[in-house]
């Protein structure tokens, strides 16, 4: 499989150093890329013909943090997509308290919830990005990491929020839209950190992702604290199910997408999917190429954004493998680029 050019889409990586939860959106011929600035104040975005060229393309910020209040601080997993011709960012913003904080939960002060700002015009570069405030998921507490697809001409958006009557940091929530900033129906819960795997350092289910191909929903998501242990998981349903009915998704007990120590890539996660000119998947995460970090992981700026092709097999599902080896260099110190 190789892009326009009859570049192989493996040979690229990373495609954007230092910015995690990467998103990238193909959109009229050109790739858009934003993930999480290291410094969490702003929301940046980038575009580019070529997904080998969004390293070196001018990166616009297009919204920046408040000075206080509840979105001043800890700009997290923005999330770009293009919605009854506007274009509208998805993210995660916490209060001024949330500066100190150690990680997620209900004994520390990060208190994200979701937000979302919205540019009506063709070109996301310019007109204007306008403020459609908080989601009302149905309740206050620690909510981040929203995605939103289209599938039955419905729009649907899922993410993680912590719930008090479920141990752990965060689960996965999906519900149906009235408009790209309203939740038209309440939440419901499809995933909490049950396995071993989605439970080393914190309880998280985090980070989803959806790709709907062949009749399916494919909906990803990470699990895990962010580093070394960091993996994907998946759940599946039919595209004509109830999607809104928990038992229409089935829920795989391993993880999908794990570090592989022989090809220097540790944490793989925190995914979104795009595809090449000829329509093939491409999966796009952030991973580490270090098992050693000095403090708290989330001020190591060093997750880089990588891509690679995503086969399916001949029943229609998704050949994961493992994160492939870097071809550009990446950096070793903390220091932000």
């Amino acid at each position: 499989m190789t892009t326009q050019d009859d570049t192989d889409v493996d040979a690229i990586n990373p495609i954007v150093l230092q910015r995690a939860d990467p998103c990238v959106l193909r959109h009229d011929g050109a790739y858009y890329f934003t993930g999480s600035h290291p410094a969490y104040d702003r929301i940046v975005l980038r575009r580019a013909e070529r997904l080998e060229d969004l390293q070196a393309a001018d990166e616009v910020t297009i919204w920046r943090r408040h000075d206080d209040g509840p979105q001043s601080h800890l700009i997290w997993a923005p999330e770009l997509h293009r919605l009854d011709d506007a274009w509208y960012v998805y993210y995660a913003a916490a209060p001024d308290e949330a500066v100190t904080a150690p990680g997620p939960g209900a004994d520390d002060t990060f208190d994200h919830r979701v937000y979302v700002i919205e540019n009506t015009a063709d070109d996301p570069f310019t007109g204007q990005w306008v403020e459609r405030g908080q989601v009302d998921t149905g309740w206050e507490s620690f909510a981040l990491d929203a995605t939103s697809f289209v599938a039955g001409g419905e729009q649907y958006l899922v993410w993680a929020q912590q719930h008090a009557d479920v141990k752990g940091h965060s689960n996965l929530y999906i519900a149906r839209m009235a408009n790209p900033w309203t939740l038209a129906t309440a939440a419901v819960e499809l995933s909490r950190p049950e396995f071993d795997w989605e439970t080393k350092g914190f309880w998280v289910n985090e980070g989803p992702a959806v790709l709907v191909r062949g009749g399916r929903v494919f909906l990803t998501y990470s699990g895990a604290a962010t580093g070394i242990d960091y993996a994907m998981g998946l759940l599946t349903a039919d595209a004509g199910a109830d999607l809104l009915d928990p038992a229409s998704w089935t829920k795989s007990a391993e993880p999908v997408f794990v570090s592989d120590p022989a090809a220097g890539q540790y944490g793989p996660g925190h995914n979104s999917f795009t595809q090449t000119p000829d329509g093939d998947v491409v999966l796009v995460y952030h991973a580490r190429t270090t098992t050693e970090i000095s403090g708290d992981p989330l001020w190591d700026p060093n997750r880089h954004a990588r891509a690679q092709l995503l086969p399916f097999d001949a029943d229609g599902e998704p050949v994961w493998g493992t994160p492939v080896p870097d071809t550009r260099p990446t950096p070793t110190s903390v220091d932000v680029l």
